[in-house]
């Protein structure tokens, strides 16, 4: 395969490129790069042409070796994950995915082959005994979820192996992120995207977290912008490294309901909560971000009704029936 002369930097391979972040990453990274220059990667196959695309299984190391190499790699976003909500349906199989694909990578960059490296975190690291509001960068982290057990883990292998073998790897608590460019995943979070096609589409919605479970969040060009502003800053302004807390803006369903109904008045939703409502209590009500604001410069753009707004306009017109937004 052929390719212009680029900047090993910032020629991409984005893994789990056709996921809920992968999607939009994947967009953003090939409008700043051009598509030639930015290679998706997921174990299943696009429904249709998306440039440049490998098939690979995160988990078998030599089929990720001959994929970098292939394609002269140097940056990676690997974004490949079982998450929460569906991990604890199967914990052995969630914790080797997400763990081996993360040790393949961290040991392909020990030997050279990847010159920048990309894997994210989550709130899932911390559990009941962390502080709820203003959860701090460095705090008691005891997850209840295998899904959090393993963002844990791979916090404290990149710390490891960016310590003793010097390996540039950057990484980000994300929150609960809310996109309309694709589904969600199986998340806990995943009601506050979920709301919004019901919303569109049916006028109503049942929760399946209590009206008042508050949860961190964050609109996906929020996050997506925060993810390239980590990677492309300086290496020495990077003094974390084993992940950033992040914040967006915190509510709770019923608070997210409201918003809604500033333009759809219509609207209404139910609450029947259900085994995700055990993993929402044990999370952060809002998190202590200022390290990934003084590192570097990280700035929210969106609050809770400008994100309602932009996802009912966009969901509307990717998803949904001919109904009326108004204020």
């Amino acid at each position: 395969m052929q390719f212009e002369a680029f900047n090993p930097y910032t020629r991409i391979l984005v893994i789990g490129a056709l996921g809920q972040i992968g999607t939009e990453l994947l967009e953003e990274l090939r409008n700043r790069h051009g598509v030639e220059n930015v290679v998706a990667a997921d174990l299943r196959k696009p429904d249709s042409a998306v440039g440049p695309f490998a098939q690979l299984d995160v988990t078998d190391r030599e089929q990720l070796r001959r994929v970098l190499e292939e394609y002269k790699i140097g940056q990676v976003y690997h974004l490949a994950a079982i998450l929460s909500a569906k991990g604890e349906q199967n914990p052995v199989m969630a914790w080797d995915i997400n763990m081996q694909g993360l040790l393949n990578a961290l040991e392909l960059a020990r030997e050279g082959l990847i010159e920048r490296l990309f894997w994210p975190s989550s709130i899932a690291v911390f559990g009941p005994l962390a502080p709820k509001d203003g959860t701090p960068q460095h705090t008691v982290t005891d997850p209840t979820t295998v899904y959090g057990i393993s963002k844990l883990a791979g916090e404290r292998w990149c710390a490891y192996y960016h310590k003793k073998y010097g390996v540039d790897v950057r990484s980000i608590r994300y929150p609960g992120l809310i996109g309309y460019k694709a589904l969600p995943g199986g998340g806990t979070t995943d009601y506050s995207v979920e709301i919004f096609h019901a919303a569109v589409n049916k006028g109503s919605y049942t929760s399946f977290l209590a009206e008042d479970t508050i949860l961190p969040m964050m609109f996906m060009p929020d996050a997506i912008r925060a993810t390239i502003e980590l990677m492309e800053a300086p290496a020495e302004a990077i003094r974390v490294r084993s992940a950033y807390n992040l914040q967006g803006f915190s509510f709770s369903p019923e608070e997210l309901t409201k918003s809604i109904q500033k333009f759809l008045p219509d609207f209404t939703c139910g609450y029947e909560p259900d085994f995700r409502q055990e993993i929402a209590n044990s999370w952060p009500h809002q998190i202590d971000d200022s390290a990934a604001r003084g590192d570097w410069g990280w700035q929210p753009e969106y609050d809770l009704n400008s994100m309602a707004e932009v996802m009912l306009r966009e969901v509307k017109a990717r998803f949904g029936k001919a109904v009326a937004l108004g204020h």
